[in-house]
């Protein structure tokens, strides 16, 4: 998303590669005509879709009780005590995580930053935050991925901040450059459209790519294959809690399939086309939508109906994606590939400004079992200008229940009010959803090999 002033004008962003804006900043659609009237028509289309869904097994089933306890969410339930998430959780005993141990208790998981010489120092920040907390302990291997070689000065720096393995890779040229059916005609055009309703980089060739990089190729690198799991770790964002148990395995144990801290509304003028061409999508696909999945959250009009609105059907609730604990295999399953393929054919993240948090986030609620989706609670964090801020002994330098340090008004930014309202808060003991990590940690052991 983009944080805008109340005139309109962005002042922080989502995305760290080039400290740049997030999503939005669109007034309207900054496409020709025709294509405005395909997103029109496509709008019939979703209005008969969402009506069939709601009549079918896969409609949204509110949380029992505690369906409308968040609706304004009063009290931040960051401010209640937070502990670990249930057990089982893989800690550190002797030497079983130690750098040089070629037989750790380490799954094929990495941290992963996109990063770019000239962060240096603000990687170097976050680095220092991530190993302090957490990395020390357990030495997942860093991977450090640039649109262009990396200098020695970047090596050098950066080894001197962690145990564990680094890897420095270079995205490959056809991961990076504008796809050959994008008109470069119409793509300028949008752009000026974009510059004129005061968009935000709508010019920066670059920020569409990495938009689209984020989205659908950074787990097609070859270097990564090997690979399962990813944190996603940005230069210039803080982390301020001790936390004391593998996350990866956590995730492997568990059966999740993401992780995250902050969910947020989305700018929706940057986005108007992408619920439409996901409906055509579902309108050929529906097969692939999951029968406990999270259609609620994605498609609320009641916080703000004007989200939905210009967004045409689309809450423009997301998860935002500068962190993320994600396994791989969702992106690289047949059900995502089709998506991103529709959306990337579409040219959305170059005709208009649609980013990788909204992308991930609408796949995640459509296609994957939303108790496969996990609110890290217990893991502080900031990314200016949000925080996740928990109530505990473990966290210092971050004021619990704290969601934003900037103007009052970016309070209304928060999203997770939806998600607990539509897929419940499995940290709350009085939610319907609460023991579910549990029983999938028992699902997973049950099903995994002897």
């Amino acid at each position: 998303m983009d944080v805008k002033s109340e005139k309109g004008v962005p002042t922080s962003e989502e995305h760290s590669y080039h400290r740049r804006g997030g999503q939005g900043g669109v007034t309207r659609m900054g496409l020709p005509r025709p294509i405005r009237l395909l997103a029109a028509a496509t709008m019939v289309l979703f209005l008969f879709l969402v009506l069939q869904i709601m009549r079918s097994p896969t409609s949204v089933k509110l949380p029992g009780s505690t369906a409308h306890k968040y609706d304004d969410m009063i009290r931040d339930p960051n401010l209640d005590e937070t502990h670990e998430p249930p057990e089982p959780l893989r800690r550190v005993e002797g030497n079983n995580y130690d750098a040089d141990n070629p037989n750790s208790d380490r799954i094929n998981a990495t941290l992963l930053s996109l990063v770019r010489n000239k962060e240096l120092q603000q990687l170097v920040m976050s680095m220092k935050d991530l190993e302090r907390t957490w990395n020390h302990k357990f030495n997942y291997p860093w991977t450090f991925i640039n649109d262009e070689p990396f200098t020695e000065e970047f090596k050098t720096v950066t080894r001197r901040h962690t145990k564990a393995q680094i890897n420095y890779l270079e995205i490959p040229k056809e991961h990076w450059e504008v796809p050959s059916w994008i008109n470069l005609d119409l793509m300028h055009a949008s752009a000026d459209i974009l510059e004129e309703q005061q968009v935000q980089y709508a010019h920066l060739e670059s920020y569409h790519q990495m938009c689209r990089w984020n989205s659908g190729m950074f787990y097609k690198h070859p270097e990564l294959q090997e690979y399962q799991y990813y944190w996603r770790v940005e230069p210039n964002v803080h982390f301020f809690c001790d936390v004391d148990y593998d996350v990866f395995r956590f995730m492997k144990d568990h059966n999740q399939t993401y992780g995250f801290t902050v969910n947020l509304y989305d700018s929706p003028e940057s986005i108007s086309s992408l619920w439409p061409e996901t409906i055509k999508f579902l309108a050929s696909n529906s097969h692939l939508l999951h029968p406990n999945n999270a259609m609620g959250w994605l498609t609320d009009k009641e916080r703000r109906p004007e989200h939905n609105y210009k967004a045409n059907g689309y809450s423009t609730c997301h998860f935002w994606s500068n962190f993320e604990i994600a396994d791989m295999n969702f992106w690289r399953s047949p059900a995502y590939e089709a998506y991103f393929e529709h959306l990337d054919r579409a040219g959305g993240f170059f005709y208009e400004r649609w980013g990788d948090a909204p992308v991930h986030s609408i796949a995640l609620g459509l296609f994957e079992d939303r108790d496969r989706i996990h609110w890290f609670k217990d893991i502080g964090y900031q990314h200016i200008p949000f925080f996740n801020c928990p109530n505990s002994p473990k966290c210092k330098g971050c004021v619990k229940g704290r969601f934003t340090d900037g103007e009052a008004w970016l309070g209304k930014e928060d999203c997770r009010p939806n998600w607990f309202k539509y897929v419940g808060n499995e940290w709350d003991p009085e939610d319907s959803r609460y023991g579910t990590l549990a029983a999938m940690a028992a699902a997973a052991n049950a099903t995994s090999p002897a």
